[in-house]
C-alpha cells in the first residue's frame, strides 16, 4: 500500500505545520499554507540561530554547506523527478552550494581592507553577517533560485526566512528535509510555503529583519515589499541569475565594520 506523503514547513529545525492547520493545492498535493504568524515564529527562529551561526569559524560553516551538498546531491534522483525541477537544476544547485561552501573563508579578504590613515594606528574594515535575510524564491527555477541565494546568506553568517515559489512549492519542501540532515543548527534556515501576499508584508515590515532578497517578487510585490522596508531601514536585494554564484551576492548580505587599532612598538 502506498503512503501519501505529508510535507510540513521547515521552520527552527523541525518539520512543523502551519499555525492555522490551512494547505492549499499544488503540484497534485495538499501543501501547508503559512500564516503571518508562522513567518513571525520564523523571524524569531532566525534571530535565536543568529548568534551561533555567526559565531562559527568561516571553515565550520563551509563544511556545513558542503554537507549540505551531499546530501542534497544523493538524493539528486529523486529531486530530479520533482515537477518544475528542470535538467541539471539539482547538479546547478549542488555546484551552488560546493561554491559558497568554498567561499565563505575567502569573504574577509574579498570584503575587507586596510585603511591608510596619518596617525599611530591601523584601521581595517571588515565584513560581518547582517542579521536576518528574508529570501522570496522565483517560481522558476523553484530549487536553484532557492538554494543560491541560501547559501549565498549562510554563508557570509547570516540567517535566513525563505519563501518557497507558491506553485511550484516541493522541491523547497525536499530542499528542508536536505537541510534537516546537513548539520545545519536549527533556525539558521527556515522554509515556509503558502501564498506571498500573504505572508511578505510581515516578512518586509519586521524590525527583526534585517534584509529583503527579492528576486522572486513581481514588480508589484517588489514595490510594497520597498515601502515596508523603508519604514524599518531594511535593506532590499535583488540578484540576477548571473550573480547566483558571486561573492558580491554573499557580501550583499553583509555588513562592512570599521574598528582601529594602535601601531605595536
Amino acid at each position: 500500500m502506498d503512503v501519501r506523503k505529508t510535507y510540513k514547513l521547515y521552520l527552527n529545525g523541525a518539520f512543523v505545520r502551519s499555525e492555522s492547520q490551512r494547505t492549499y493545492e499544488a503540484q497534485g498535493m495538499n501543501v501547508p499554507r503559512s500564516t503571518r504568524k508562522d513567518v513571525r515564529d520564523a523571524v524569531r527562529a532566525a534571530r535565536a540561530a543568529f548568534a551561533g551561526w555567526s559565531g562559527r569559524t568561516a571553515m565550520n560553516r563551509g563544511q556545513v554547506l558542503y554537507r549540505a551538498a551531499e546530501m542534497l546531491d544523493a538524493r539528486s534522483a529523486e529531486v530530479g523527478r520533482l515537477e518544475g525541477v528542470e535538467r541539471g537544476e539539482v547538479a546547478q544547485s549542488v555546484e551552488a552550494l560546493l561554491w559558497y561552501a568554498g567561499l565563505t573563508d575567502k569573504l574577509a579578504q574579498l570584503g575587507g581592507t586596510v585603511n591608510p590613515v596619518a596617525g599611530p594606528y591601523f584601521t581595517f574594515s571588515m565584513p560581518e553577517p547582517t542579521g536576518v535575510v528574508g529570501i522570496v524564491a522565483p517560481e522558476r527555477p523553484a530549487l536553484l533560485g532557492l538554494v543560491a541565494p541560501l547559501a549565498a546568506v549562510l554563508s557570509g553568517g547570516s540567517t535566513a526566512v525563505a519563501l518557497a515559489s507558491p506553485a511550484l512549492p516541493l522541491p523547497a519542501l525536499v530542499l528542508g528535509e536536505v537541510l534537516a540532515t546537513s548539520d545545519l543548527p536549527a533556525g539558521a534556515a527556515n522554509l515556509l510555503t503558502g501564498r506571498h501576499r500573504e505572508m511578505l508584508p510581515t516578512l518586509a515590515a519586521h524590525r527583526d529583519v534585517n534584509a529583503v532578497e527579492v528576486s522572486g517578487c513581481d514588480e508589484e510585490e517588489r514595490r510594497k515589499v520597498e515601502e515596508a522596508a523603508a519604514d524599518s531601514v531594511t535593506r532590499v536585494v535583488a540578484t540576477e541569475p548571473d550573480q547566483w554564484l558571486s561573492p558580491h551576492t554573499a557580501l550583499a548580505f553583509m555588513e562592512v565594520k570599521t574598528v582601529w587599532h594602535p601601531v605595536g612598538r
